[in-house]
């Protein structure tokens, strides 16, 4: 396992929509191990395979909740329902948030690392999370979708100086 390099925006192939996985083997096994440590050294709750420069529909989400980890292989969104606003940051757009409206429970349908298929019934933060990860896979990132974008660096000063 390593830590990868995330790559940032305006990097172009966090613009590309990403290729569909069809060679389920140990190079992809290896690249969600790589992709979990590198979004866990980055204190991210997710990352997709762009990021770290690499063309493919993989993701890796985990939000801290009883779940843990989720690895996906060519995850696709198949059900949505609801609607929250919430704040959304982005590994590869440091020191920038936005607020982004997203459906408040879906269902994502992909596959593990040995190409079985399998669905996520997420509601929430992680449904938000999910949400940006395929964003991500279909090079849309947060920053496109947000009602407002502020930067998180900026602290309110003091006496209005």
């Amino acid at each position: 396992m390593s830590i990868r390099l995330i790559v940032k925006d305006p990097d172009p192939v966090l613009r590309e929509v990403a290729k569909e996985v069809t060679k389920f083997n140990a190079n992809l096994q290896k690249l969600l191990k790589d992709m979990a440590e590198t979004m866990y050294d980055a204190d991210g709750v997710g990352l997709a395979a762009p990021q770290i420069g690499i063309s493919k529909r993989v993701i890796v989400v985990d939000v801290g909740d009883e779940r843990g980890l989720i690895e996906m292989v060519n995850p696709v969104i198949v059900e949505q329902e609801g609607e929250q606003l919430g704040p959304e940051g982005c590994l590869s757009i440091p020191n920038l948030n936005g607020d982004v409206l997203r459906a408040d429970r879906i269902v994502v349908k992909g596959q593990d690392s040995s190409g079985q298929f399998f669905t996520v019934e997420a509601s929430g933060f992680l449904a938000r999370a999910f949400q940006h990860e395929v964003d991500h896979l279909n090079g849309i990132l947060f920053t496109d979708l947000a009602e407002n974008v502020y930067d998180i660096t900026e602290r309110p000063r003091k006496g209005g100086e």
